[in-house]
């Protein structure tokens, strides 16, 4: 006997339970919109999960302001610029000076972390281990997803908006018909290979090198924890590289005539990112909207992922609200539009950055030397410099 599903009504369903989602979850909540979130991660697994964060002011405002948690204030660190290192030597970028700016270093696995929190305490409706395998009726006035949770219980939400936030393997993208969406990708020769280590930081700024020997990125987590990333192959096995070998390789991509040593310690973490640009058009259909990585992805070399995330959240909120609240769909119709703006603000951003911050695969000496002019032209110009500040540290929200 086919076991009918559990009806859940709610106003809004959200299909992934990561920062995205639960932020979104956390604002319609304290504007008194009902809304209900299914995770296919358990918490701890998401918890333990370490993701590199640099959050712009724009951001950690977000968390601050609509009363998540004080702690990125606390245990945040806060930055008010970048080095950038080639031919062996540190050019600093100072955001303040530049452009009345900063950033946060807070691991995104934190950021989640204050938003379970958070819905937890305001008893919201998030269930973890749960995988969701249809979504129904999303043309319509009540569109519907079903899953079944970590008991083997089989559910139906009935919504009336649907938001995909399940990240860059979304299953709510992938509902969405072919003949009314667009794919643009981008695949990149190289990845990151990153670790994080018990050591003191080794530069008071964070520091991008680039260099003969491939990209380094030089990056903290706290005063004791550091995470840093060097050039790599996709294919790269963690395994193969000692603790001993993975220093060389580091201090080789930073060496230079001012005797720039990099601070070593046990390495307790080791991983290789894979690189791609992604975006989807629109990031709507019908009553489903996609924020965050289940709608696009950047390379990490500009800082961007976390961040265009929590940017498509301030849209898609003020348009629910808006709809929720007059009954006006106009805002809804434009979300898609809007956030895309930005989206590709970003996307230009990461791919400049890592253009001219990687060495080329295969060792195309044009393309190397190309780069360390941009960057000398970048560093050498104060209109260049806070082009680079104005979007690392982030736009205006519209």
């Amino acid at each position: 006997m086919v076991q009918a599903p559990r009806i859940l009504k709610t106003k809004v369903g959200i299909i992934g339970g990561g920062p995205a989602g639960l932020m979104l979850s956390h604002l319609l909540a304290a504007a008194g919109i009902e809304n209900i979130v299914v995770e296919m991660r358990e918490h701890e697994t998401i918890r333990n999960t370490h993701r590199a964060g640099i959050l712009e002011s724009q951001a950690v405002s977000m968390l601050t302001e609509s009363g998540v948690d004080g702690r990125v204030l606390t245990h945040g660190d806060e930055h008010a610029g970048i080095d950038l290192r080639f031919n062996g030597e540190s050019h600093p970028l100072d955001f303040r000076d530049l452009v009345d700016a900063t950033v946060t270093l807070y691991a995104q696995n934190e950021v989640f972390v204050d938003l379970a929190a958070a819905r937890q305490r305001d008893q919201g409706d998030v269930r973890y281990g749960c995988e969701v395998t249809e979504i129904l009726d999303m043309e319509t006035p009540t569109p519907k997803f079903r899953f079944t949770d970590a008991d083997g219980g089989l559910f139906e939400v009935h919504a009336d908006v649907i938001v995909g936030a399940d990240g860059s393997r979304s299953f709510a993208r992938r509902q969405m018909p072919d003949a009314s969406r667009q794919d643009f990708k981008v695949s990149y020769p190289f990845a990151w290979f990153g670790i994080l280590t018990e050591a003191p930081k080794s530069a008071p700024e964070l520091v991008y090198a680039n260099s003969p020997h491939g990209f380094a990125l030089i990056s903290q987590r706290s005063e004791t924890v550091q995470r840093m990333y060097f050039q790599c192959d996709p294919n790269e096995d963690v395994n193969a590289w000692s603790e001993d070998r993975i220093w060389a390789e580091l201090q080789k991509r930073v060496d230079g005539p001012d005797g720039f040593e990099l601070k070593t310690g046990p390495i307790f973490d080791k991983t290789v990112l894979g690189f791609r640009s992604f975006v989807r058009e629109p990031l709507s259909h019908g009553r489903m909207f996609l924020i965050g990585d289940a709608g696009h992805t950047v390379p990490p070399t500009g800082a961007k992922g976390l961040n265009l995330a929590f940017a498509d959240v301030k849209v898609l909120f003020e348009a629910l609200d808006s709809f929720f609240s007059t009954g006006s769909e106009k805002l809804l119709e434009g979300y898609s539009d809007l956030a895309l703006k930005r989206v590709w603000k970003a996307q230009n951003f990461s791919y400049w950055m890592t253009s001219m911050l990687h060495t080329p695969v295969g060792g195309d000496p044009f393309m190397a030397k190309r780069a360390l002019g941009e960057l000398d032209t970048v560093t050498s110009s104060r209109f260049g410099q806070q082009f680079l500040a104005e979007s690392y540290t982030g736009w205006p929200h519209a």
